[in-house]
């Protein structure tokens, strides 16, 4: 390794007590996730630079509130030799960190899960490069790995647009008819051909027993239907399968109407009960089906928005510290 110049460095001693038992290996957490390099045992060093100081300064408040000491200096070795090593230990590790981030990114799952991933790995690569005061080199093939994991995704994203458009294209500009005193799967089906299929799309209501879909018009959720279960797919599910449409915000919809619908509890998401409570009063309100219809659309676009909104990525504020 070349020669570095002369660094200067915070040092953290600190002498904790035998109990809590937690507390040394919470103090050790702390200290690994900011960077920190262990000189001797209970002795750890960090860059002089001001976000470490503040860092340190955290650390050494939780040793004293655990009933430990602690102390924060400044310092210079006068062997250059102590700073070439402290410069190594760090690279070491941060290497470490992005092998292991480069290792996960090789098996990322394509899909609405390759793209969480991907997001996920963005803020991993963020968190260890905050803490990547000598610019380790490992970062370089872990930024490759993560732009050749985009690209993949966004081949995927056009291969499944144009997917969908073809799937699509016939149901553009035409009626869907279904059951009449509609419900959950078929409200949230008809709420997913508006959004994701055709905004212009118009909807009948029937009575199976007397009337049938008349030509050129699609059949949902009824026997004989062009959409509806598949399997141990709800109908909403179907429609989702067939015209590809991936979102992340329209997956824990999905997951919802499929337990409400065939109340298997196969995804238990937290949410269910509650939206199946609201929507048995939205059905005790009203017998309507176009007024359940206008209703339902409201309370999946207000999901929808949920859901996205939770899909992604928080942000990181400006000046906030890596804890």
């Amino acid at each position: 390794m070349a020669r570095v110049s002369g660094l200067a460095w915070y040092v953290l001693v600190h002498q904790l007590p035998p109990r809590p038992l937690y507390l040394r290996a919470k103090i050790r957490q702390r200290l690994a996730r900011v960077g920190a390099i262990a000189l001797k045992s209970s002795v750890y060093v960090l860059p002089r630079r001001e976000d470490c100081l503040e860092d340190l300064e955290w650390i050494a408040e939780e040793a004293r509130s655990g009933n430990g000491e602690a102390w924060i200096g400044e310092a210079r070795f006068v062997d250059r030799k102590v700073d070439e090593e402290l410069v190594r230990r760090s690279r070491a590790g941060r290497n470490a960190d992005y092998r292991e981030l480069s290792g996960e990114l090789r098996g990322a799952p394509s899909g609405v899960d390759g793209a969480a991933r991907l997001a996920r790995a963005r803020k991993r690569l963020d968190e260890i490069a905050g803490i990547d005061f000598f610019a380790a080199p490992g970062r370089i093939s872990t930024e490759a790995a993560i732009e050749r994991l985009q690209k993949r995704l966004e081949r995927r994203d056009r291969t499944m647009k144009t997917q969908k458009k073809a799937r699509t294209k016939d149901l553009v500009g035409r009626t869907w008819v279904t059951r009449r005193g509609i419900k959950v799967d078929r409200i949230s089906s008809a709420w997913f051909v508006r959004r994701f299929v055709d905004p212009k799309a118009r909807f009948r209501f029937i009575d199976p027993k007397s009337e049938t879909a008349r030509p050129n018009e699609i059949g949902f959720d009824m026997t004989g239907g062009e959409f509806t279960h598949e399997g141990d797919r709800c109908t909403l599910e179907t429609l989702v399968h067939r015209t590809a449409v991936a979102d992340a915000g329209l997956r824990p919809i999905v997951q919802i109407v499929h337990d409400i619908d065939l109340k298997d509890e196969k995804f238990g998401r937290p949410e269910t009960i509650g939206i199946s409570q609201v929507l048995a009063g939205l059905f005790a309100a009203t017998s309507d089906d176009q007024r359940r219809l206008e209703r339902g659309f409201a309370l999946f676009d207000d999901l929808y928005a949920s859901f996205r909104m939770e899909s992604r990525p928080a942000s990181r504020p400006d000046g906030s510290s890596r804890r």
